[in-house]
């Protein structure tokens, strides 16, 4: 199957084309066009094109295309979460998951779509504001450069393109390169719900290419970017005086109180926060703090939950876990682990490959703090459970690293619930859950390296739109 790319409301072909292979047994799924800088440009010029249209478009006639797209994903889910199968090796039950998010980020959208407002001015609250009433609009910034990951190729993807699209913005998508099938998936859909010709163009490329592309061209106003630190941060350095929304790297902690029951609920939550769709999940479970008195205890029931996780392929109903996105992903996770356990780490289950692509669940404690398994991110199945005497010092271990997305924490005692809610830094604090909790009309986001800037449907509409003020002589 050959797939080119989506520009000004069709498909179009481009000079340069790669194959896409499955990250599981590596067959060959399709031939996939990669834009270059003149499909880029093509692609640009079209959204800039459609922007005034959508600036003009009623807020009641975006809402009704989402809710068309709405429609026409929840009836065809089941072949969408197949097409996530495929590309990406994530399991069936877990892409099942995937696209029912995903229907209710474009939902929410929608809704979104029709409460973007301003609010009054009290002028006369300052000498000289007398006889004057004033109030605030949003507009939408224009053209937005939305440069997506491959571990949600569905829901990451309308987390940018619909909260754009619902503030009256037009899009320029560059998906993952090992997985544009869904994001491809998109452009008919839309079309068919009414969408104008150029407010969404997606085009598949290498980011050396098209991503800066997107940056340098002063007619895209805003770029969102859910990817590493090292290029999130490369493309703030470029932006300039463009909106940059950065949702980057993470190694998400959990802290465990002494005076928590260890049932099956938690555990079982523990492995899938840590073990869901390979651990390359942005706020995977990576760290465990757990109080001395109940270590080993936790420990002996985590790694059984562990050891019951069905490994395999994705395509099955029973599996739980299955590849990671390409094989050098599983050569370096292995490469972390066997460093860690050279420094004294012990591995407490997994620790080995089970084929090219597939890694096991693994559980590890004593990793020094800065091994890599510990201080950098590895978005793999793997977790380090260590032992602490206080919550305190769990908070300052937590609060040591590069990164600050979202923590957990299970206790009964709603002080030091209320201090840890305090004095973690990160973006999001789960009291009673773990750190991998989100659903998609909160506000996401975190501090340090793991980004600027919020998603969420409402608030990421507020990153993507200009604030205007009205004042009003009287």
């Amino acid at each position: 199957m050959r797939q080119n790319l989506w520009i000004d409301g069709q498909w179009r072909e481009s000079e340069g084309y790669t194959l896409l292979r499955s990250p599981f047994d590596g067959e060959v799924l399709a031939e996939v066009a990669q834009a270059g800088e003149a499909e880029t440009r093509q692609a640009i010029e079209a959204a800039e094109r459609a922007a005034s249209a959508m600036a003009r478009m009623p807020a009641h006639e975006r809402s009704a295309i989402l809710e068309r797209v709405v429609r026409s994903m929840e009836s065809r889910r089941e072949e969408l979460a197949r097409l996530l199968t495929q590309e990406a090796a994530k399991p069936l039950k877990t892409a099942r998951g995937e696209i029912a998010r995903t229907i209710q980020t474009y939902r929410f959208a929608a809704m979104e779509a029709t409460r973007i407002h301003g609010e009054t001015i009290p002028m006369d609250a300052a000498p000289g504001g007398e006889g004057r009433v004033a109030y605030t609009v949003r507009k939408p910034i224009g053209v937005v450069g939305a440069i997506t990951p491959f571990n949600f190729p569905f829901n990451l993807v309308a987390h940018k393109v619909g909260p754009a699209l619902a503030a009256g913005n037009t899009v320029v998508l560059k998906p993952a390169g090992q997985t544009p099938l869904s994001a491809l998936a998109l452009g008919e859909l839309f079309a068919e719900a009414g969408l104008p010709a150029g407010a969404l163009n997606i085009i598949p490329g290498k980011g050396s290419v098209v991503g800066e592309a997107l940056v340098a061209d002063p007619r895209v106003k805003a770029i969102t970017f859910t990817g590493s630190p090292e290029v999130g941060i490369a493309l703030r350095n470029k932006a300039g005086l463009k909106r940059v929304t950065l949702e980057l790297g993470s190694n998400s902690a959990m802290i465990l109180d002494s005076d928590i029951e260890l049932d099956e609920a938690l555990i079982e939550r523990c492995a899938l926060g840590a073990f869901s769709f390979s651990g390359q999940v942005c706020i995977s479970i990576q760290r465990i703090y757990v109080h001395r008195s109940r270590l080993e205890e936790f420990l002996d029931k985590f790694a059984e939950a562990a050891r019951r996780l069905k490994v395999g392929d994705p395509s099955l109903e029973e599996t739980d876990v299955s590849a990671l996105i390409h094989p050098k992903e599983a050569k370096r996770i292995d490469g972390w682990v066997q460093a860690a356990v050279k420094r004294g780490a012990r591995i407490v289950a997994g620790g080995r490959a089970r084929a090219e692509s597939v890694y096991e669940p693994t559980i590890l404690t004593g990793v020094p703090e800065d091994e890599p398994l510990s201080c950098q991110e590895a978005f793999g199945p793997i977790v380090c459970v260590e032992a602490i005497d206080s919550i305190d010092e769990a908070i300052d271990r937590v609060n040591r690293s590069r990164y600050g997305l979202q923590a957990g924490l299970y206790t009964r005692d709603i002080h030091t619930a209320m201090r840890a809610a305090d004095l973690l830094e990160v973006g999001g604090v789960m009291i009673n859950d773990f750190p991998t909790f989100r659903v998609d009309h909160m506000p996401y986001g975190g501090v340090k390296e793991s980004g600027v800037g919020r998603e969420g449907i409402k608030y990421a509409i507020e990153e993507l739109t200009e604030l205007k003020l009205i004042s009003i002589r009287l």
